[in-house]
């Protein structure tokens, strides 16, 4: 049996996706509505995207705004995210604030799981993913394309890489320009999922043309879908109540 990842009592690995809902507000007053909001919602855990935050460059302030977003969120998961542009972000950010941040962000011990981007420096990925197993916190190591999907080879060595930095959760997304390339996508985080990596691992294929991936995930081992509310943080992102229908009577069917 494969390896889950139980965070809150919301169990990522085993039976349908869970749905994950990026908050993305300006301001620290807006984040903490959207929390409210989001905690009402049905879905299983919040992503918090820091890039979208006006004072994401201002550690202080990004520590402020975590103590008032996890104060409101309870028992429902979190994932502090900082996306660099290099990976689709909305903020240029140099790689020496972006481990200094999310290293002081993983010792507040108020998240329950951080997003770190692969394609950085091996020796910082690792000290980063140490630094949060200490705190108990897990962690995703997660690749983007914005432009176009990779090979199937390439996909599941990215996957497998993530997996031996000592990711609890890899993650990739691509951008399909062809029917093949989302194909290609998720036949790649099958074959890595059943063959190589004995943990739970995310993949998506985004925008119109992907969107059966973010649905689909139960059937190629995706455990864990990205939706939408009021904003969306990446494209192709499903409304929640459509996006748990679906879910729910897919997995009904299987």
């Amino acid at each position: 049996m494969s390896k889950i990842v139980n965070v809150k009592n919301t169990v990522i690995g085993e039976g349908m996706p869970k749905i994950c809902v990026s908050m993305v507000s300006e301001t620290i007053s807006d984040l903490i509505v959207e929390a409210e909001f989001l905690k009402e919602q049905r879905i299983d855990i919040v992503e918090w995207r820091v890039d979208f935050f006006n004072d994401s460059l201002k550690r202080d302030k990004v520590k402020e705004a975590l103590i008032e977003i996890s104060k409101v969120l309870g028992d429902k998961p979190l994932i502090f995210t900082l996306r660099t542009s290099k990976e689709g972000g909305k903020k240029d950010i140099d790689t020496k604030y972006y481990m200094e941040i999310n290293r002081e962000v993983i010792e507040t011990k108020l998240i329950d799981i951080v997003d770190i981007e692969l394609f950085n420096d091996e020796k910082d990925v690792k000290k980063l993913i140490d630094e949060a197993h200490k705190n108990n916190i897990f962690v995703i190591v997660s690749n983007h394309d914005f432009y176009k999907t990779p090979s199937k080879e390439e996909i599941i060595n990215r996957l497998i890489k993530a997996y031996k930095l000592g990711a609890d959760i890899p993650k990739i997304a691509v951008m399909p320009n062809t029917a093949e390339d989302v194909i290609t996508l998720i036949d790649a985080s099958r074959i890595a999922k059943e063959k190589y990596i004995d943990a739970p691992i995310i993949a998506i294929s985004m925008s119109g043309k992907g969107v059966i991936s973010r649905l689909s995930g139960e059937l190629f081992g995706s455990a864990v879908t990205f939706g939408a509310t009021n904003n969306s943080s990446a494209p192709g992102q499903v409304q929640v109540e459509t996006l748990r229908e679906i879910i729910e009577l897919l997995h009904s069917s299987m």
